[in-house]
């Protein structure tokens, strides 16, 4: 093919003389390109949505918690409660060597924390030091919760983000201050920046997190626990503990082991492989959508330069007559038609690109979403370009086979 100047001004004046035949059908293409470029980057920023209210947990954590029975049991009848108890744990860490963690929490919410004239709505979390092995804290003054801090039963604290906010609008390290929550002042130790929406007794952000021993007395619980949080060594499924865990705190309880009601448990491996198996689809249809809609557009492509090579019969058996190669026919043709889905599909990228950053800052502005990166890579950008330079090629081909059988008597004659 001839890359010159005088190639592409002949390309120029062919679209402009169409120009209302090229801008129909370079719709086709760049609506193609857009809708695939905004599905994929849409579906990316909302995956990243949903997958941070899992941020901090580990895909091989179970989260035990007792409910009411539903079936019958050894002369028990169904619509028994039962409640969780440091007797669990124990039995746990000893039957089933697999868990590398296994903390009781104890959790109590609709508490006002007071710090001077702030106050903010708190979910007070009774917690072991281990539990940072069950939802990883991102610290953002001070330190977490130590084992000195459970041995010694202090009246320490670690605060969430929102609780923070709201007692400190003034920023700055709150570690020293006490703040009162109930009855009770808390001297703060650390401020947890999580922003997991996963509640374990409260939310991590409006949680305020104490040693569990002394939640233990000051709610009087008794050996009464709330939930039971439990991780598995690396490599082992939570799916396969899953049974065994059932039967052991079931023996304990009196309750039918396959009675799921009476015990849920809340398996984050599955809640992941149940969003990737979502998005697995999501992204078929969107590419599905996408790629269909761009094929449509380039068959109209196709189909314009038919009509195009049809009226331009005289006008191509002219310059073979003169000395055109079907080389020279065929690099026109198929130019136009790369330069039709080029410059179409590039005006799509744009658009794509600037309405997705739109969508993020609209995303944004709500401080309650986490934040996700709608915005394309610079590569898949490229693949795009890349992609429709290929489609062109494709679509010229059937108008430029045409235009090289052109005889030049047949093309005087037609005239």
């Amino acid at each position: 093919m001839r890359f010159d100047v005088d190639s592409f001004r002949e390309i120029a004046d062919s679209l402009v003389r169409n120009k209302s035949r090229s801008l129909l059908t370079g719709f086709g293409v760049f609506w193609g390109i857009f809708m695939l470029l905004f599905l994929i980057g849409g579906g990316q920023g909302l995956k990243q949505m949903i997958t941070s209210n899992f941020e901090g947990f580990a895909t091989n954590t179970g989260i035990l918690v007792s409910s009411q029975t539903s079936l019958p049991f050894k002369g028990f009848k169904e619509g028994r409660y039962w409640r969780l108890s440091y007797t669990d744990v124990d039995r746990l860490k000893q039957m089933m060597p697999e868990l590398q963690t296994v903390t009781p929490v104890i959790s109590t919410g609709g508490r006002d924390a007071v710090y001077g004239t702030n106050t903010s709505t708190a979910s007070v979390r009774g917690i072991y030091a281990d539990y940072q092995r069950i939802e990883t804290p991102k610290i953002r003054y001070g330190r977490y919760l130590n084992d000195a801090d459970i041995l010694q039963e202090r009246k320490v604290c670690v605060i969430g983000k929102r609780i923070y906010n709201d007692l400190f609008p003034d920023g700055g390290d709150p570690c020293g201050a006490f703040i009162q929550v109930g009855p009770v002042y808390y001297q703060v130790v650390g401020v947890d920046y999580s922003s997991g929406n996963i509640s374990i007794g409260g939310r991590s952000d409006q949680s305020v997190l104490i040693p569990l021993p002394l939640a233990q007395k000051i709610y009087n619980r008794g050996r009464d626990v709330d939930l039971i949080c439990t991780a598995a060594y690396s490599g082992i499924r939570m799916s396969d503990l899953e049974p065994r865990m059932r039967q052991i705190i079931a023996q304990q309880h009196q309750f039918d082991p396959s009675d799921k009601q009476a015990m849920v448990l809340i398996n984050t491996e599955q809640m992941f492989a149940l969003v990737d198996n979502l998005f697995m689809g999501v992204n078929f249809l969107i590419w599905l959508v996408g790629l269909g809609t761009i094929l449509a557009g380039v068959i109209g492509v196709s189909n314009i330069m038919m009509v195009t090579v049809r009226e331009r019969t005289t006008e191509i058996g002219i310059r073979r007559a003169i000395g055109a190669t079907p080389r020279d026919i065929l690099s026109q043709i198929i130019l136009e038609s790369i330069a039709l889905t080029l410059v179409a599909g590039s005006f799509g990228i744009v658009f794509a690109v600037q309405l997705l950053r739109l969508m993020e800052k609209i995303v944004s502005m709500n401080p309650d979403n986490p934040a996700a990166s709608f915005q394309i890579g610079f590569g898949l950008a490229v693949a795009a370009a890349l992609l429709l330079t290929l489609l062109g090629v494709v679509a010229g081909m059937a108008p430029a086979s045409r235009a090289m059988a052109i005889k030049p008597v047949d093309a005087m004659r037609d005239e």
